[in-house]
């Protein structure tokens, strides 16, 4: 005798007599119902599962990574990178993984723009970049609107100082640097006479270092002799700049602009005069320097917060991880990155429900960054030791 169900509620509803042959193949139906039952269960368990997968946390990054400037944005992109890869693996920002999602801005206004602009739109909980400050004018306005957080890891002209905005960042203004620079020429190197070649365009950090310089260079009794500019690209001819330049008989040739073009302009200089001393600014302390400058390089002086001495196990295992990651050094660009987003993480993981991402990377008073605590002021600025360093066989090394 065999019973069957009602197909809505289970109930009995009579039962049936059947044959032998019918009996039989009763009991192989319900034997292929049991065995499909685990699998109708794992069917409907597995939406499930995925369901429950947490929602990423959504971070954007904007950065020059190709053209000229390229060193130091895949060097930031990289850096940030790597601090992401690093929570995801130590279970992301309280349970949820991270995801960082690049815009190459191409050290181009509009291209930048643009990318902020996908950005937002992807509702990304802060951006960290711009990496030059031409780039970070141009988008900071849009950012201020939206009223989304954006952390640069290495834009530092003054325009952007002392400002209640949106706009926060892990370095110190060029007054920093530049000072910093003329007092050791002037004071240990006993240089008197300086020439200056700087790129326009990237004039809000060029000018902006140029003139901090050129202040604290003549208050100290030190005189820029002649200033030259062009402005950064393919066809730029350094020859004549440099020859205009060591007209006036300078002691002194100091380069404000990036990696690549201080690299040639070094080149350039070293062929007509082999004793004349040579600093850039730190927008040039990239490998990529020494990488393309060689021999001409040697002796170059910089202003940086990268104390490339440091034995401390965090910088250290950072170093040894970058390499690992990306089998190459990180230089200040890499560490800048990898501080910034550093930063946002922290502040997404204590921030209280409610309270604006601003609010909560201010309140939280110092970050620990690779080689110092980070700490921010009310309007995102921030304060930073600056090291003297030189290329000495082919290495930066810090010498004060």
């Amino acid at each position: 005798m065999v019973y069957i169900s009602n197909e809505t509620d289970g109930t009995l509803i009579r039962p049936i007599s059947l044959s032998h042959k019918g009996h039989e193949r009763v009991q192989n139906m319900f034997r292929r119902a049991r065995m499909q039952v685990p699998l109708l269960i794992i069917c409907c368990i597995v939406p499930l599962l995925s369901g429950c997968e947490r929602e990423p946390i959504r971070i954007g990054f904007v950065g020059g990574m190709s053209g000229r400037v390229a060193d130091l944005g895949v060097g930031g992109r990289n850096g940030a990178q790597l601090a992401v890869e690093e929570r995801n693996a130590h279970g992301g920002i309280n349970g949820r993984p991270v995801e960082l999602i690049i815009r190459d801005d191409e050290q181009d206004s509009r291209t930048a723009v643009k990318g902020t602009r996908e950005l937002i739109q992807q509702k990304v909980e802060a951006i960290i970049g711009p990496m030059t400050s031409s780039m970070a004018l141009a988008v900071v306005p849009i950012i201020n609107k939206a009223r989304l957080v954006m952390v640069s890891p290495t834009v530092t002209t003054t325009e952007l100082s002392g400002l209640d905005d949106f706009f926060l960042r892990i370095l110190p203004d060029t007054s920093t640097y530049a000072p910093k620079s003329a007092h050791f020429h002037f004071e240990k190197s006993g240089l008197r006479r300086a020439a200056v070649i700087y790129d326009t365009g990237n004039s809000s950090y060029t000018v902006s270092w140029l003139n901090g310089f050129r202040k604290a260079f003549e208050r100290l009794g030190g005189r820029v002799v002649t200033v030259n500019s062009f402005k950064s690209g393919e066809n730029v001819g350094f020859s004549p700049i440099v020859r205009d330049l060591l007209r006036h008989k300078p002691d002194l040739v100091v380069l404000v602009c990036s990696a690549v073009d201080a690299a040639l302009l070094c080149q350039q200089v070293r062929k007509l005069d082999r004793r004349v001393t040579i600093s850039v600014s730190e927008w040039g302390s990239t490998e990529r320097f020494i990488e393309l400058g060689g021999a001409a390089v040697e002796g170059v002086f910089f202003a940086q917060f990268l104390d490339h001495g440091s034995m401390s196990p965090r910088y250290r295992n950072f170093l040894t991880s970058y390499r690992k990651r990306f089998g190459q050094d990180p230089g200040f660009s890499g560490l800048a990155g990898y501080d910034a987003a550093t930063v946002v993480m922290d502040a997404l993981a204590a921030r209280k429900k409610g309270t604006p991402l601003k609010d909560a990377i201010l309140a939280a008073g110092a970050y620990q960054g690779i080689q110092r605590k980070i700490v921010l002021n009310r309007f995102g600025d921030t304060e930073s030791t600056t090291f003297i360093t030189m290329v000495r066989s082919g290495r930066f090394v810090t010498i004060e």
